[in-house]
């Protein structure tokens, strides 16, 4: 409620430094120096900045809510349906996905194309240069639950921040080298969990990760 409450309350006067900075930069560009514009222009791009994380703070409270009714959802067409969202990145970078024919479970369907997208967008995201992307999708049935896996051969995980990369807003990289505030994996910790899953991952760095998170039968 907290994190809901104050995503909004500071987007209206984020809105409103945004609005002055850029009045300022139309209204007076020709009388300020190269300093003052570098100025303006490092005020708009901290807003725009923030914008971004109060955004992700209000996606990450709404994490973990049940806001659909359960239906039985092929997980395949989710695949399916992130090769088109995605066709351009994918056929830009040349990723291969490959995958076994995963199941159709009862779910609530949103927060489960939410965990399959992010998980994917990382592998592709993280993928070393010069190295086509390859990631592979897997499911292995138990007793009690499914046991889902996420490949890749990006450049992988240091083991000491493996807890680390569950916390919101954490970064492992410099923004420099990858966009993102660091709350993708938060969120899909948190939509596993409220499945009544886990998540976890092993990775070794320069040779890959491999993200595994369980989904009860029965949820």
């Amino acid at each position: 409620q907290f994190a809901f409450v104050t995503s909004h309350d500071l987007q209206e006067p984020l809105r409103m430094v945004s609005s002055f900075m850029d009045q300022l930069k139309r209204k007076y560009e020709n009388q300020l120096d190269e300093k003052a514009l570098q100025y303006i222009y490092f005020a708009t791009d901290g807003a725009k900045r923030m914008k971004q994380i109060i955004l992700d703070l209000l996606e990450y409270s709404r994490a973990g809510k049940e806001t659909e009714v359960l239906q039985y959802v092929d997980l395949n067409e989710i695949i399916h349906d992130y090769k088109q969202l995605r066709r351009k990145i994918i056929s830009e970078k040349l990723v291969t996905i490959s995958t076994s024919n995963l199941p159709i479970i009862n779910a609530h369907k949103s927060p489960l194309v939410q965990i399959f997208h992010a998980l994917l967008d990382n592998a592709i995201k993280y993928a070393k240069k010069e190295v086509v992307p390859m990631i592979g999708i897997e499911a292995v049935e138990n007793n009690s639950e499914w046991v889902f896996s996420i490949s890749d051969n990006g450049i992988g995980i240091d083991s000491k921040y493996f807890d680390k990369i569950f916390i919101v807003f954490q970064r492992l990289h410099n923004r420099n080298e990858y966009d993102g505030n660091g709350i993708g994996l938060a969120i899909v910790k948190k939509q596993v969990e409220f499945f009544g899953g886990r998540i976890w991952v092993e990775s070794l760095r320069n040779q890959g990760s491999t993200f595994y998170f369980t989904l009860p039968k029965f949820i």
